[in-house]
């Protein structure tokens, strides 16, 4: 049986998951991919999201289009197969840094926009370049904004297949 080299592109299947065991990544159809958090499309809506693709996704070995570690695990392993991998916080998504955590005074927020806990939103810096922030917190005074990733400080688990080779 054929075995994955790298180079070689690939269809995989993954389950991505924390260490309390919510699933934040998926391409398996699953009922997670059912809930709120995906909305009113669900996972077959492009524009979804969730964190719920639906399908193989497919890659090339060794073109870091994924975690290394999971690429480097494909090596070797021939349609069907199974891995397990967990990643460190520090080269999965990074240690959560609170000097990434700051606050805007109100007046200085666009008035268009109603900032609310949890939304996320994209500032550009001094440079041009985009930022992605969630908001923490909101006061008649200010709106405190969060620059770290979603998943920063989390050591994150992958379960993955090789589902074939391309």
């Amino acid at each position: 049986m054929a075995q994955a080299q790298k180079g070689d592109r690939v269809a995989i299947n993954f389950t991505g998951t924390l260490e309390d065991g919510t699933v934040f990544d998926t391409t398996l159809d699953n009922a997670e991919c059912d809930s709120d958090d995906c909305g009113d499309g669900g996972c077959t809506d492009d524009d979804c999201d969730c964190g719920c693709e639906s399908g193989p996704m497919e890659l090339t070995i060794g073109s870091d289009e994924f975690f290394t570690q999971i690429e480097e695990g494909l090596i070797g392993m021939a349609p069907g197969e199974k891995k397990t991998v967990t990643i460190p916080a520090e080269e999965a998504f990074g240690e959560y840094d609170e000097e990434k955590v700051f606050s805007i005074p109100r007046e200085q927020f666009p008035a268009d926009i109603t900032p609310e806990v949890g939304q996320e939103l994209v500032l550009t810096d001094e440079e041009g370049e985009d930022i992605g922030v969630t908001v923490v917190e909101v006061t008649d005074e200010g709106v405190t904004l969060d620059a770290n990733h979603p998943l920063a400080g989390e050591n994150i688990t992958y379960e993955y297949e090789l589902v074939e080779i391309l």
